[in-house]
């Protein structure tokens, strides 16, 4: 009974600590990493709820766009942040690409801590209006016609896009060319310009430039049509068995205290379900989910361990 009262205290003196931490966090401006350039994905995912949260909590959550390796240096720069709580990411699923295909400095799923899932969304099969194919089978053939001729451009070496095209490619047994950009953002300039020809990217940094004409979506990468573009097949219609996609959310570093994570969790549940900012998410194809850190932590490790699958089934090799 003698050691019993004072360990009493001290787990109550830490609760009471954990629960200060949280009411008087954040206490200045938090970072947002954002593992890729303005204009992808995870750029205007992040966005939004950023602003949400800056409302909400009287803090600025500011964006801080670090793109290149698919998505590697942002994370290894979130890796090894501070866990204060003013350090968190967004990310894309290429955090669990980017894990399977590179060997990393630190292990991202000991070093980073899922908070929430923000959304899920499909992939959409882009190319260049000038490229004389309407649909999905038809840029299949032009590729088996003329092999190592056609250039596709991806968001890093490694990264989700081009895992997912390599993954496409070697399913539908054809051969393109790979240039690799830093985030979506990046790569859509020179594909709008036709120095590229094709880019198998996330639909919501594909949507504006597919749905103005400046680029011909072929297919998405669903395993069925996706609720907001009901009329474009699905590419498993023409190469069987195909079906990928991502999610985005939010991590931050290990040791970061666990009241903050509660109330990060706590508060982007609450933005996602306010009827705006779902409805502008949705918009652009992606659907809001939200959700405990256990459920997106499953997630992330399951999509981990089928690119590991992909990776070696496919004997998909990163440059």
């Amino acid at each position: 009974m003698k050691w019993i009262a004072p360990c009493a205290s001290a787990a109550a003196a830490t609760l009471l600590a954990l629960t200060a931490t949280a009411q008087t966090w954040p206490a200045k401006p938090v970072r947002v990493i954002v593992p890729f350039a303005p204009g992808g994905g995870s750029d205007l995912t992040a966005r939004p709820i950023a602003q949400k949260l800056s409302e909400a909590l009287g803090q600025q959550f500011v964006i801080d766009n670090r793109g290149g390796a698919g998505g590697a240096i942002g994370m290894e720069l979130a890796a090894k942040a501070p866990p204060d709580g003013y350090n968190i990411m967004s990310m894309s699923g290429s955090f669990s690409a980017t894990a399977a295909t590179r060997k990393l400095p630190y292990d991202p799923f000991d070093a980073l801590v899922p908070v929430v899932e923000l959304g899920v969304i499909a992939n959409v099969l882009l190319a260049h209006p000038a490229l004389p194919v309407k649909n999905t089978r038809e840029l299949v053939a032009l590729a088996r016609a003329k092999p190592d001729t056609l250039v596709y451009a991806s968001t890093g070496v490694g990264g989700l896009t081009h895992m997912s095209m390599a993954l496409f490619l070697s399913m539908a047994g054809i051969k393109m060319i790979h240039v690799p950009y830093k985030s979506t953002g990046a790569a859509m300039p020179d594909l709008i310009a036709g120095q590229t020809q094709v880019l198998l990217g996330g639909m919501l940094g594909s949507r504006p430039f597919y749905t103005t004409g400046r680029l011909r979506a072929l297919g998405v990468s669903s395993a069925a049509r996706w609720p907001t573009e009901p009329n474009l097949p699905t590419l498993a219609e023409t190469v069987p068995g195909y079906v990928t996609g991502t999610y985005y959310g939010i991590f931050v570093p290990k040791g970061t205290p666990p009241a903050i994570v509660t109330r990060l969790n706590t508060e982007i549940n609450r933005i996602l379900g306010d009827g705006s900012i779902k409805k502008t998410l949705e918009a652009q194809g992606l659907m809001a989910t939200g959700g405990t850190p256990a459920a997106f932590a499953t997630r992330v490790k399951k999509e981990y361990n089928d690119w590991v699958k992909v990776v070696r089934e496919a004997n998909i090799k990163v440059e």
